[in-house]
């Protein structure tokens, strides 16, 4: 074991114990000959309920409960991110400074989660994922404290950019959440967990604009210092331990294969350049829709604006039922179908989205239910990949949803502004169009490395037991270096 890794409480401590071999069956790639240890010490000193310990003979079962606390750890942590952005006036006003100056600290914030997104997040694929959660939980809640108390916008900037390299837990909890359910409910379950991500950026939004409304922003980061501890505790009560996946790779070999998979897997490339176009979609949707409402014919309040957040609400609501759908068809249908419903929602848009406010209640909700139906099609696919490298592709999907997202909100806002609404409608149907031609480039049924074509035919639901014999061929190829 790579020495670096101590810190996470990844060396044998005096009270971890041998329960005989690794099997073919076994989640990472030791040997067969290779001892199964038994961690029951988080960081070497911290002791792990007997229950949540890892035994090869005994599979933790993941449960709805589990997987809705999975949801819950991902809503609040996320939610980091996303404080600042209603209280960015009282933050100009308390640090006496511009609002162009203070619009660097959601940047800053966005830059760092980027950075985590590269550098911590590949750490699943070698690393145990119980304990790197708490560390990453225990660190983010303490840099918010200082966020809390400082004066300083240069000290109150550095600390959003490492709290935002720190909050990738999610990140974390998509790859588990996939390795510790059922794969016939593996959609369900990444649902779920993306559900409470997506929940956690209105959440942020929303609970930050009306604490700061009636008191100070300081009070939204003693919450946030609050909500952290109650998911550091609850992490520690229920998280299951889980061993490491690639326990022979050094660190920066994981960076260099994420880089290879990125280059080289033509199911991660196609996934990847959908969710950048879709990202960009919704991001320019979203975007440019206050400006959208707050100008003629609608000229509406801010507050009237914040409703429309509500409709995204129900968007989330809609993600489990989005999972079972995902969990009964080949996640490339589903996708195909989700994209299908944007593009339907994105012409609406363009027909009316200025002419009558019903057509954009009507986008708003389509687009949100279509979007989180085709995320959830599209990291199943991912996850399906390579048991062995969920984590580095997992990284790589949802880096390209962040680009995603920063192209949506610059070109988004250029064409509004510049050419007004229906063209920017306009933009969004040929973004969908843009999806639809990827996802068809490539066939549903194609084997790993096929780069074009319909290998296998285009038959839309699952064959009972084919998740299981993939994730069984993805183990075997990681153990021969595939």
């Amino acid at each position: 074991m790579n020495n670096s890794m101590a810190p996470l409480g990844l060396t044998q401590s005096p009270t971890d114990t041998f329960v005989g071999t690794s099997r073919d069956s076994s989640p990472d790639t030791r040997t067969e000959k290779e001892p199964y240890v038994v961690r029951s010490r988080d960081f070497g000193f911290i002791p792990i309920p007997k229950r949540l310990q890892y035994h090869p003979n005994k599979p933790f079962k993941f449960g709805l409960v589990i997987n809705i606390l999975f949801g819950v750890a991902s809503t609040f942590t996320v939610a980091n991110l996303y404080y600042c952005q209603p209280l960015l006036i009282q933050l100009s006003e308390s640090f006496h400074v511009t609002y162009e100056e203070v619009s660097l600290i959601p940047t800053l914030i966005q830059a760092g989660y980027a950075v985590g997104l590269v550098l911590i997040t590949p750490l699943g694929d070698i690393v145990r994922r119980r304990p790197l959660v708490l560390a990453l939980v225990l660190i983010s809640s303490s840099l918010t404290i200082g966020c809390a108390i400082t004066s300083n916008l240069r000290l109150f900037e550095a600390l959003g950019f490492l709290i935002g390299f720190v909050s990738i837990v999610p990140q974390i909890l998509i790859p588990l959440a996939a390795d510790l359910a059922p794969p016939e409910r593996r959609g369900s379950a990444l649902a779920i967990v993306l559900a409470g991500l997506m929940l956690g950026i209105l959440v942020a939004r929303v609970l930050a604009g009306v604490i700061g409304n009636f008191t100070s922003w300081r009070v939204v980061y003693l919450l946030a210092i609050g909500v952290q501890s109650v998911v550091l505790a609850g992490a520690y009560a229920v998280l299951p331990d889980y061993p490491a996946k690639n326990t022979g790779l050094a660190y920066w070999r994981i960076l260099w294969t994420m880089a290879t998979y990125a280059v080289t897997e033509p199911v991660l490339i196609q996934a990847s350049l959908v969710n950048v176009a879709s990202s960009a979609c919704f991001n320019a949707f979203w975007v440019t829709l206050t400006f959208l409402l707050g100008g003629a014919p609608y000229s509406y309040s801010t507050l009237v604006i914040g409703l429309f957040g509500l409709l995204g609400m129900l968007g989330v609501v809609a993600t489990p039922l989005c999972g079972r759908l995902v969990d009964r068809l080949v996640p490339w249908s589903s996708a195909l179908l989700a994209t299908a419903g944007m593009l339907v929602f994105a012409a609406v848009q363009t027909a009316g989205g200025g002419i009558n406010v019903s057509a954009v209640i009507i986008a708003t909700f389509g687009f949100d239910v279509f979007r989180q139906l085709q995320q959830v099609s599209l990291s199943t696919t991912v996850m399906n990949i390579s048991s062995e490298a969920r984590s580095r592709m997992n990284a790589v999907n949802i880096f390209a949803i962040f680009i995603g997202q920063v192209m949506g909100t610059a070109v988004g806002t250029t064409v509004f502004v510049s050419y007004g609404w229906r063209a920017l409608g306009v933009l969004l149907v040929g973004l969908c169009g843009f999806q639809i031609a990827t996802l068809l480039i490539r066939g549903p049924q194609c084997a790993r490395y096929t780069w074009f074509g319909y290998e296998g035919g285009l038959k839309p639901r699952k064959d009972p037991g084919k998740s299981g014999s993939e994730d069984e061929k993805s183990n075997v190829e990681a153990r021969l270096g595939v």
